[in-house]
């Protein structure tokens, strides 16, 4: 990602509606999706700031690796242990059939060979062992922000789901997530372009908006995992090593 994404990241990730709620979704996605044991080794890749942490946290002993030196010292802070730097799809240094839930949140749309990056994260999977993964959707909302994230593609569902069942895992839950809020989403972007500007900065809504959006993402925790939900900006896969 460009510097001005991780710089963002870090003025964001604590107060953003979208981080915020996201964290208690995925942490609820967890609970009904991957229920890890007691004590589980858990593994982020691609940490960024170390914004998941805390709340991955909560499952068990957590380690992670993030490339980017500002965003490691940071997630470092955070964590209060070291954290590790390997690159996808090597992940050097890091020891097979080791880990009871691997995370990798918005992380695979960054690899150029995603069949090779699931391929070596099952690896490094206990038997039995789960992979949370989680990639934007649809490559027709391609903008400016992706630009800068440094993405190679956006997901559809089928694509996602021809991603897990070519691995070595087997796929144990897809589906959509930041639904309820997609349709706003969609008429900004239609609007942005329209209006031939496409900007990639995030900024902080007014803290009415910021809360209003946060309470409706939110809502979401309740229903993934349980409910299949409409079309939305994000995916989601759960896949178990064999």
């Amino acid at each position: 990602m460009e510097r001005l994404a991780y710089r963002e990241m870090a003025e964001l990730d604590q107060k953003h509606w979208w981080y915020r709620a996201r964290r208690e979704v995925l942490a609820e996605l967890i609970r009904r999706e991957v229920g890890p044991p007691a004590n589980a080794r858990i593994l982020e890749i691609g940490c960024g700031t170390g914004h998941n942490l805390a709340m991955l946290r909560q499952f068990g002993d957590i380690e992670a690796i993030e490339l980017d030196d500002e965003s490691r010292a940071l997630a470092q802070e955070r964590l209060g242990r070291v954290i590790m730097s390997a690159r996808l799809p090597e992940l050097e240094g890091i020891a097979d059939g080791q880990y009871d839930l691997i995370a990798a949140l918005d992380v695979i749309e960054h690899i150029d060979d995603d069949a090779a990056a699931v391929a070596a994260i099952s690896a490094k999977l206990k038997r039995g062992g789960r992979f949370l993964m989680t990639v934007p959707a649809h490559q027709w909302m391609w903008s400016a922000h992706d630009v800068v994230n440094h993405h190679k593609r956006r997901y559809s569902k089928s694509q996602l789901k021809r991603l897990i069942e070519s691995s070595p895992l087997k796929l144990q839950r897809i589906g959509y997530f930041n639904s309820l809020l997609f349709p706003l989403a969609v008429a900004d972007r239609l609007a942005s372009k329209a209006r031939g500007k496409d900007d990639a900065e995030v900024k902080l809504p007014s803290g009415a908006v910021n809360s209003a959006l946060e309470a409706v993402f939110r809502a979401e925790r309740h229903l993934v995992g349980r409910l299949p939900l409409p079309p939305g900006l994000s995916l989601f896969a759960v896949a178990s090593a064999i």
